[in-house]
């Protein structure tokens, strides 16, 4: 019967290894134009999502709402990201992309693609659609435990 040590690893540490080295050459990328993987990835959010509450980015983020404050504060004073009213219900403040951080995110796009690419090399067209979908699902199914 083999050992423990021939056993393979469980895939919740087969997806944290991959979860840390992307966001480590995440970081490497976005380094230069002084973001951190965190910062990119909110305005990755906003992008996709405009008009978001700090709560909603900071859940979508991946980050706590402190910190979440703390990198508005940071993006705002970069004019990458603004905060207004909603329109729809003007008591609530949301934040929005900027033309600044659009075109940030443009500069970044060609690295994060080739960044994605390397980490997909050696799958097939199929291979990374069965990915995708089986990432979905693996999400979906731990949003409603």
């Amino acid at each position: 019967m083999p050992g423990p040590e021939s056993a393979q690893p469980l895939l919740l540490y087969l997806f944290k290894q991959v979860e840390l080295a992307s966001r480590a050459r995440l970081d490497e990328i976005v380094r230069p134009v002084g973001l951190t993987a965190l910062q990119y990835t909110a305005l990755t959010v906003l992008e996709r999502h405009d008009d978001m509450s700090s709560a909603q980015l900071a859940r979508r983020s991946f980050v706590t709402a402190q910190s979440m404050a703390d990198m508005i504060t940071a993006l705002e004073g970069r004019a990458l990201i603004e905060r207004h009213r909603d329109r729809a219900d003007r008591r609530r403040l949301v934040v929005s992309l900027t033309a600044e951080g659009r075109a940030l995110l443009d500069r970044c796009r060609p690295e994060v693609a080739a960044l994605e690419r390397a980490m997909l090399a050696g799958l097939s067209a199929d291979e990374v659609v069965a990915l995708r979908a089986a990432l979905v699902s693996c999400h979906a199914n731990l949003s409603r435990a």
